[in-house]
């Protein structure tokens, strides 16, 4: 008896970014910023669509998701002076209907917010954080830590520096004085001004507060994730909030590099062998919940006893990940191909 074989029907996956009706009409597989994720699935067998968003026309998006297996999705917390609260809802939605989404909304909330800064922060990576839940958690605890050096103040959800200050007590006045992490000049405030300035970050989140890790100067460290297996590395040197004229005038661009870089294979380790595993078992993320891209922004800390860097979380990054370094599409298809074998 011959049994008759059936291919198995090829997945599908769309791209969700944010734009207007006409980048909707015009999206295609071979336009815009992700034609390296598009070729990169297509060399697994996952067909890629485009998928362009907006809330005027929410509604066709959702219905346009409904119809494929996965989503990826690149949009920022705060873009064009709009957030993703109808974004997430619609996510939400389309999962509970059995499409998986990376990252998921849940997903975000756990780990791509600032305060997974404080949540880890018993970890290797971690450091002096603290967390205030209101303006005024932050009036009454701030003075005390500023007594100890600077501090970098953080709103929970953000993105280009937005909401990123670093505060310090000034040696011979009331004063403090404040740098607003998207520009150069510092400022002389009140605590209480200060506070007032930073009190819209409460109305949908928190405010984490590290303290200032002096080697910022010398650079931050991207380690670009694909679930839980590193996709490669990206090495710059900042302006943000770096004061010395010397040491800004060494910004310059992000270099992007694979994750065989001999640099970093220390780091990577740390990542995919113990911060990781650790990061879910915190958070309570399933492991097969990790977005397909996500990264981890490392300062320089203090020396280890054998004298080897040791590294300062600052930020990780969820929501749009983008750029990355040449090799994490295929990172990132290998992870999709992988995860949609679980729906088959």
């Amino acid at each position: 008896m011959v049994t008759e074989r059936h291919p198995s029907p090829r997945r599908t996956v769309a791209i969700l970014s944010r734009g207007d009706a006409a980048a909707r009409r015009d999206a295609t597989s071979k336009n815009g910023r992700f034609v390296d994720v598009f070729e990169a699935l297509a060399a697994v067998g996952v067909d890629g669509r485009p998928a362009i968003y907006d809330e005027s026309f929410a509604d066709a998006v959702r219905e346009q998701l409904l119809a494929v297996d996965g989503v990826l999705v690149w949009v920022n917390p705060i873009q064009g002076g709009r957030n993703r609260t109808g974004l997430d809802a619609l996510l939400r939605d389309i999962a509970a209907q059995g499409v998986w989404v990376s990252a998921h909304p849940d997903v975000i909330l756990k780990m791509g917010t600032k305060e997974a800064l404080y949540r880890t922060r018993s970890m290797s990576w971690g450091s002096d954080t603290a967390l205030y839940q209101t303006a005024a958690d932050m009036r009454a605890e701030l003075p005390a830590r500023l007594a100890a050096g600077p501090r970098v103040i953080k709103r929970s959800r953000g993105n280009g520096g937005q909401g990123v200050w670093k505060v310090e007590k000034l040696p011979t006045s009331s004063m403090i004085k404040v740098t607003d992490a998207t520009k150069e000049t510092p400022e002389e405030l009140t605590l209480d001004d200060f506070v007032r300035r930073c009190a819209e970050y409460f109305e949908n989140g928190s405010v984490v507060d590290q303290v200032f890790q002096p080697r910022l100067s010398e650079g931050v460290v991207r380690c670009y994730m694909a679930g839980d297996r590193c996709a490669g590395f990206g090495h710059h040197k900042v302006k943000a909030l770096v004061e010395s004229t010397a040491a800004r005038s060494e910004a310059g661009p992000r270099l992007y590099t694979s994750n065989a870089d001999p640099r970093f294979q220390r780091l990577r380790r740390l990542m995919e062998d113990e911060w990781t595993p650790q990061l879910t078992f915190l958070l309570d993320i399933a492991r097969g919940d990790l977005p397909a891209i996500w990264d981890a922004d490392f300062m320089l800390g203090p020396a280890e006893a054998d004298g080897s860097d040791s590294y300062v979380l600052g930020e990780i990054n969820v929501s749009s990940v983008h750029p990355y370094p040449e090799q994490a599409p295929g990172e990132i298809a290998r992870r999709v191909a992988d995860r949609l074998q679980l729906k088959l």
